[in-house]
């Protein structure tokens, strides 16, 4: 039997796999857009954005526009490269699964 490939921790999870997703889709997200996209909580979205960025998959900026704060939020290079690896490694097991 071959070896299952490994599934990249910081991704796995539902809501910052959804949130890369959606990121390298667009060349950057406001906050809101992301929640509102999500449907996720301010908490629970802050703290999945933090484990990105602390992966260094996301960079953040905040700014003020008409004196209100914004946060943007924008894939970097090296989260591009984790979240392809990961698709593949997700291929490659659901592939054996499904009978590829």
């Amino acid at each position: 039997m071959p070896e299952l490939p490994e599934l990249n921790p910081v991704i796995h999870g539902k809501l910052r796999l959804a949130l890369l997703s959606l990121l390298s889709a667009v060349e950057e997200a406001e906050f809101t857009w992301l929640r509102a996209k999500t449907g996720s909580t301010d908490g629970n979205l802050g703290a999945q954005l933090l484990k990105l960025e602390e992966a260094g998959y996301v960079t953040i900026e905040k700014k003020f526009v008409l004196r209100k704060p914004q946060t943007l939020y924008r894939m970097t290079e090296a989260g591009r490269r984790a979240l392809t690896d990961y698709v593949v490694a997700l291929k490659q097991l659901l592939g054996g699964a499904i009978g590829d």
